[in-house]
């Protein structure tokens, strides 16, 4: 297995998305999937490699990157040293981010012989799921979906009342890190750009949309967001199958770090459903 950590792609935004690639080095072109980490995530967590190399293994050509402004650095992506890039992000940049890692994939000669340029799956966990529900989409370029554990709502995710007054008059409001114990920012920015592009950041609207195979994959026990917004992606998405895993958590057993030498049980069988799904439709 040839893997290429931490290649820095240039996107639009002035930091670069740090990107990894895994595959088996061998001119047979393979199915390209491009997985999206979610909130307060990144390309790095967990068992994020573990499950990279299990697509490997079943002749798929991964691809798992840091959105630009998650917080991490090139000198440190895991976790998140640069707060002030992480309260500036927003989804608009992580679609932009999506775009360019994909234009730049599709145009490397090194691995050139390696990928099926017309095989590509998007894959994105939580909030990612949403991301990659909106550019499957808009992108022809991508002929299949996979979301797992994703929020069918973004409006819904921010606060109203008092909470938002406050946020707009003061400009910033911060959610704690349970794990590292970071006061992490959000600039009202992140508020404005949704409200100015609500339409297109309209999770229902997208999947209204979507004519291609979308495989819905949630965790009935899922502890941060409930199975209802898989089910109301299933009922917006006309090419959809759901596959509920019982009793699995938000990150289906995983937790970072994971020092197992095997994946978590629902973990494994995500990835069967997902790597079956891929291959037959």
């Amino acid at each position: 297995m040839e893997i290429i950590k931490n290649k820095q792609v240039t996107g639009k935004h002035l930091k670069p998305i740090l990107t990894d690639l895994a595959f088996e080095k061998n001119r047979q072109p393979k199915p390209i999937v491009v997985f999206c980490h979610g909130y307060k995530g990144y390309k790095d967590w967990g068992a994020f490699d573990q499950m990279a190399a299990t697509f490997v293994s079943k002749g798929v050509f991964l691809v798992k990157f840091n959105f630009s402004h998650n917080g991490g650095t090139p000198a440190q992506p895991i976790d998140f040293p640069d707060l002030e890039a992480f309260g500036q992000n927003n989804f608009t940049k992580e679609l932009d981010d999506l775009t360019s890692v994909l234009d730049w994939l599709l145009v490397q000669e090194y691995f050139s012989e390696e990928i099926d340029s017309q095989d590509i799956t998007l894959i994105g966990h939580s909030r990612g799921g949403g991301i990659v529900t909106i550019k499957a989409a808009e992108d022809t370029r991508v002929k299949r979906l996979v979301t797992w554990a994703a929020v069918s709502d973004y409006g819904a995710r921010f606060p109203s009342g008092s909470p938002l007054a406050f946020w707009k008059k003061e400009g910033v409001a911060y959610v704690e890190n349970a794990r590292t114990q970071q006061k992490m920012p959000h600039y009202i920015q992140f508020y404005q750009n949704f409200i100015e592009n609500k339409d297109r950041l309209s999770i229902q609207k997208a999947a209204q949309k979507l004519c291609i195979p979308h495989l819905i994959v949630h965790g009935t026990s899922d502890e941060t967001v409930p199975v209802l917004e898989a089910e109301n992606l299933h009922s917006w998405s006309s090419k959809s199958e759901l596959f509920l895993l019982q009793e699995a958590t938000h990150s289906f057993g995983a937790k970072q770090p994971w020092d197992e030498p095997v994946l978590p049980v629902a973990f494994q069988e995500v990835l069967r459903q997902t790597i079956h799904f891929i291959f037959s439709t």
